[in-house]
C-alpha cells in the first residue's frame, strides 16, 4: 500500500524503487519503465539548476516528452507552466508578457512542499487572454486521493489519457497513472481508431474523457460494427456536459466499464459526481465528493437555484494572468469558500443541480435564461451534433434565444422540426426564435464548445460562417 504522498511528483521515487521494471509511460513512441522514467526525469532536473522559478513546457512537444518535463520541473522544485499550441502568435506574446511578472511564493529549489504551487495551466477567457491558474501539490494530491477512495481499482489502474497535456483533465488523468503506479498511455492527438485499440488490448483500464471524444468513438463503432471492449473498468467523463440519452450505447461498447460523470471547473478541480444514467433528471450533476462543501447563495433559501460556493482542499490558488481586479469577474471568493459563477441548487437528498453559468445567462420576457438548459434540449434530438445558444437583441423582448447548430447530416432537419421539438420540452419563452447552421464548428483547446466566438459570427451579419435554417 503506497504512502499518502505529499506531492505530485513523490510517487515516481516509489515506484521507481520497488517496480522499477513496470511501464510507467506510453504515448506510441515513447516507452518508458518507472526506472527509466525517473532517471531522465532527475536528469532534466539537474539541467534546470540555473532556470527560473516557473519553467515552460512546450505544447507543441510529444505528450511523453512533456510529461518527463513536467516531472523534471516538479523535481527541481519549480513551477511547471503548460503552453497550448493552438495560441496564436498575438495571444502567445501577451501570456508571456503577463507571466514576466508573476512571483513565485517559493524560491527554486524548495522540493517536496505540499502547499507550494508546482503548476499553472490555462483555461479559455472570454476576452481572448488565456487565464493562467496556479495549483498547490495539495489540491492535485487531495484530488488523486479522494479519486482512489472514490472509484476503487478502477482508478488505479492503467490511463489512458487521450487529449493534449494543455489541457488540465488529461494531464490529470495521465498523472494518476503515475500516482497509482499502474502507469499512462497518451497520445498526441486523439484518435477514436487508436484509443479503442488501446483498450480493447486491455493496456489501459480506465479512460479519461471528453464527451466528443467518446461519441467519436460510438460513431466509429457503430460505422464498423466493432465488438464490445470487455477489458475496460471506468471511464471518467468530464470537460462538458455528457448527452445521457448515449450512455446505454456507450454500456453496450464497454459493458464491465462504470461511467461516471464529474462536475468541476480548472480553479476547482471535482466538486460532485454520478453514475452516468438516462434517467437522472436535466441538470443533476451528482453528490459532492467527500471532501468538498457546498454552499448555495440564493435570495429565497436553500430550495431555489442560487450561486454554487466550494469549500474543498481541492481548490486553486490563484490567476496569474489577469490584470489587476479582474480576479473577481472570473470568480467569487468568501474566505476559503470559492465560487466559479454556476447557478443551481441541492435537493432533498443531496444531489446538485446545474443551471448554467451566471455569466452566460441573459433576460427574455424579464425572465431569465440560461442557454445551457436549451442547449440540452437540443442536443437530445437525434440529428444535432452540437449547439449554442445565443441571446439577439428584440424590439418586443429585449433579447431573444437563438440556436446555432451542427448538424450530423446538413440537410436532415428543419427549423419548424427544431422549434417544435423545444416547445415539447420547454416554455415557450426558451424556444429559440432562429435557427443556424455552422459546418465548421468551433472549439477551444480543451474540446468544449468556442460559445464567444459563435457570438462573434452571429453579430457580424455578413458572415459565411452561419446560414439560416
Amino acid at each position: 500500500m503506497p504512502p499518502d504522498f505529499p506531492t505530485v511528483h513523490a510517487p515516481l521515487a516509489w515506484w521507481a524503487a520497488r517496480t522499477p521494471h513496470a511501464l510507467a509511460l506510453d504515448d506510441g513512441t515513447l516507452r518508458l519503465d518507472f526506472a527509466s522514467l525517473a532517471a531522465q526525469v532527475a536528469a532534466g532536473a539537474q539541467a534546470l539548476a540555473d532556470a527560473p522559478a516557473i519553467a515552460w513546457i512546450d505544447g507543441s512537444a510529444s505528450p511523453g516528452a512533456q510529461i518527463v518535463r513536467f516531472l523534471a520541473i516538479l523535481a527541481s522544485g519549480r513551477t511547471a507552466a503548460v503552453s497550448d499550441p493552438d495560441w496564436p502568435p498575438a495571444v502567445l506574446t501577451q501570456v508571456l508578457a503577463r507571466m514576466q511578472g508573476v512571483a513565485s511564493p517559493t524560491a527554486p529549489g524548495q522540493a517536496g512542499v505540499p502547499q507550494g504551487p508546482f503548476y499553472i495551466g490555462f483555461t479559455s477567457g472570454s476576452t481572448g487572454m488565456p487565464k493562467g491558474f496556479r495549483r498547490s501539490h495539495r489540491s492535485w494530491t487531495s484530488s488523486f486521493a479522494v479519486c482512489a477512495d472514490t472509484f476503487g481499482a478502477g482508478a488505479s489502474a492503467p490511463v489512458l489519457a487521450p487529449g493534449r497535456m494543455s489541457h488540465s483533465l488529461f494531464l490529470f488523468g495521465a498523472l494518476m497513472g503515475l500516482w497509482s503506479g499502474a502507469g499512462m498511455h497518451l497520445q498526441p492527438r486523439f484518435s477514436a481508431t487508436a484509443a479503442l485499440q488501446t483498450l480493447r488490448r486491455g493496456d489501459a483500464l480506465c479512460l479519461v474523457a471528453v464527451p466528443s471524444q467518446l461519441l467519436l468513438m460510438l460513431e466509429l463503432a457503430r460505422r464498423q460494427r466493432l465488438a464490445p471492449v470487455p477489458a475496460t473498468q471506468l471511464i471518467l467523463i468530464s470537460g462538458a456536459p455528457w448527452p445521457r440519452m448515449r450512455t446505454a450505447d456507450l454500456q453496450a461498447l464497454f459493458p464491465q466499464a462504470r461511467i461516471v460523470e464529474f462536475y468541476g471547473a480548472s480553479e476547482t478541480s471535482f466538486i460532485a459526481w454520478a453514475d452516468s444514467d438516462a434517467a437522472l433528471p436535466h441538470g443533476a450533476v451528482g453528490r459532492p465528493f467527500a471532501n468538498v462543501q457546498l454552499r448555495i447563495d440564493a435570495a429565497g433559501g436553500e430550495d431555489q437555484a442560487g450561486l454554487i460556493y466550494v469549500r474543498s482542499p481541492m481548490v486553486f490558488d490563484d490567476y496569474v494572468t489577469l490584470a489587476p481586479g479582474q480576479d473577481g469577474s472570473a470568480v467569487l471568493r468568501d474566505g476559503d469558500w470559492l465560487s466559479v459563477r454556476d447557478v443551481g441548487h441541492v435537493d432533498a437528498q443531496g444531489v446538485l443541480h446545474l443551471r448554467g453559468r451566471q455569466q452566460r445567462m441573459f433576460t427574455v420576457q424579464g425572465k431569465n435564461l440560461f442557454p445551457e438548459e436549451v442547449e440540452h434540449v437540443l442536443t437530445a434530438h437525434p440529428a444535432v451534433a452540437a449547439v449554442s445558444v445565443q441571446p439577439m437583441p428584440d424590439a418586443l423582448r429585449g433579447q431573444q434565444p437563438v440556436a446555432v447548430l451542427q448538424l450530423l447530416e446538413p440537410d436532415a432537419l428543419h427549423a419548424t422540426a427544431l422549434a417544435a421539438w423545444c416547445r415539447e420540452r420547454l416554455e415557450p419563452y426558451k424556444t429559440p426564435r432562429r435557427f443556424y447552421l455552422c459546418p465548421d464548428w468551433p472549439r477551444t483547446p480543451s474540446g468544449k464548445t468556442d460559445h464567444p466566438q459563435l457570438a462573434r459570427w452571429l453579430a457580424d451579419a455578413g458572415t459565411a460562417q452561419l446560414q439560416p435554417l
